[in-house]
């Protein structure tokens, strides 16, 4: 058992990098936003660019939101096909398409990263396909619950 305080740790690149006084003065730029460029090439290795970048900012969102939580808006469906550590046991988020609200839970209690296994859009039973979940969108302005589970899909 160690003593003394307990090193925290970031997953975020940008808070790596400047974890130490050497990390600060090699990345050089704010450790707060997203770089679109983190340099390869001497003498600027580990230097960081382009900071503020609205670029880099569209696709950090695509990537955590579309890809890694797996929520894309297709025709008039939600779908949601997330990608996630093991470890996650679950994850809630809130979006909102045309004045209505989901309140979307993902449980994962069989510790997947992907795939699928049931959906329920407030309290009914939706069809899941392929792995994923697909829920028909509402302009009805109301807030609607979705519950999503992980795991292996059931037989039938």
């Amino acid at each position: 058992m160690r003593s003394g305080p307990a090193k925290k740790r970031s997953c975020a690149p940008c808070c790596r990098r400047t974890a130490t006084r050497a990390g600060v003065l090699r990345y050089k730029v704010e450790p707060y936003v997203s770089a679109a460029d983190v340099y390869s090439v001497a003498p600027h290795v580990g230097r960081g660019g382009w900071t503020w970048y609205t670029g880099s900012a569209g696709w950090l969102y695509q990537a955590g939101v579309e890809s890694i939580l797996g929520l894309r808006v297709q025709a008039d469906s939600l779908v949601i096909d997330p990608c996630i550590p093991t470890a996650w046991p679950e994850f809630c988020m809130t979006p909102r398409y045309r004045g209505a609200v989901y309140e979307i839970t993902v449980r994962n209690p069989r510790h997947v990263s992907c795939g699928v296994a049931a959906v329920e859009l407030d309290g009914a039973s939706q069809a899941v396909s392929d792995g994923k979940a697909r829920v028909k969108l509402c302009e009805d302005r109301g807030v609607h619950a979705i519950l999503v589970t992980l795991g292996p899909a059931p037989v039938r």
